[in-house]
């Protein structure tokens, strides 16, 4: 019997040698595609640094020209917010009109997290012109005692480790949107006692992980301490990865009084 021999095609490459070579072909494009989509993510994390670390600035810069005070979160007709002005509670943000307008650059708005901009499909997030981050504003936009004014910088004595601004967003039932504000753990009364649990809006969008502009004006990467929450449009904060970083005890790192102070 004549012995066995492998079927070449008509270059002389064997069947099997044809498929490995494709089957290396495709390997490497899909470590290929990996390594583009991470050196992506990882642009988009440094751009969302600069654009939190622009907010910061800006709104220090705005309470040296404002008594020492940071700008306000929301006026008493919450037509005017940190992040635009709207002519009705119904209207969408003009965003190069609002309080941190003039200290935002040329543009005078905030820029938007080039990692959300799947989020901001018109119309649909009626809270556009926060560019996917929210201000801390029962602490640092307002106090429990006064909601429509800035907490004095005097009054921050910890300010390495109080948030000011971080990434957020708001999930709804068919998604998620922009939300202007990084909402503590609990709800804070006129008497400054804690309250009921508040939807979690910080979003941990840059692979697990949330940005974080402190009060001294640094911006860091954070992992959640807890995803989920209450959640008041039907969307789900554990599948959005939308939580809280850090301690829970006395609001943690949104509260500038906390006695915990980070390690």
């Amino acid at each position: 019997m004549k012995p066995m021999t492998r079927r070449r095609t008509c270059g002389g490459i064997t069947l099997l040698e044809l498929i490995v070579v494709i089957t290396i072909l495709v390997v490497l494009s899909a470590l290929m595609v990996g390594v583009v989509q991470l050196a992506r993510s990882r642009s988009d994390a440094a751009q969302c640094v600069n654009n939190l670390r622009a907010l910061a600035e800006a709104n220090i810069r705005y309470s040296t020209d404002n008594g020492g005070r940071y700008c306000f979160a929301m006026d008493k007709s919450n037509k005017v917010r940190w992040h635009g002005t709207r002519v009705s509670l119904k209207a969408q943000f003009e965003p190069t009109k609002g309080p941190l307008a003039p200290y935002l650059g040329r543009e005078g708005r905030v820029k938007i997290c080039p990692a959300f901009q799947e989020a901001l499909n018109g119309g649909k997030s009626f809270e556009e012109g926060s560019g996917g981050y929210g201000y801390n504003a029962i602490y640092i936009g307002g106090t429990p005692f006064n909601k429509w004014e800035g907490e004095l910088i005097s009054n921050i004595p910890n300010p390495l480790t109080t948030i000011m601004f971080a990434d957020t967003a708001f999930a709804r039932r068919d998604g998620v949107q922009e939300y202007p504000f990084a909402e503590p753990w609990r709800a804070v009364s006129i008497r400054g006692h804690l309250a009921e649990y508040l939807q979690p809006s910080v979003h941990f969008r840059h692979r697990d992980h949330a940005n974080v502009a402190w009060c001294d004006g640094h911006v860091t990467a954070e992992k959640p301490s807890a995803l989920g929450g209450p959640s008041y449009y039907g969307g789900s904060n554990a599948k959005h990865k939308i939580g809280w970083l850090g301690p829970q005890e006395e609001n943690g790192f949104w509260n500038p009084q906390r006695q915990r102070t980070r390690e």
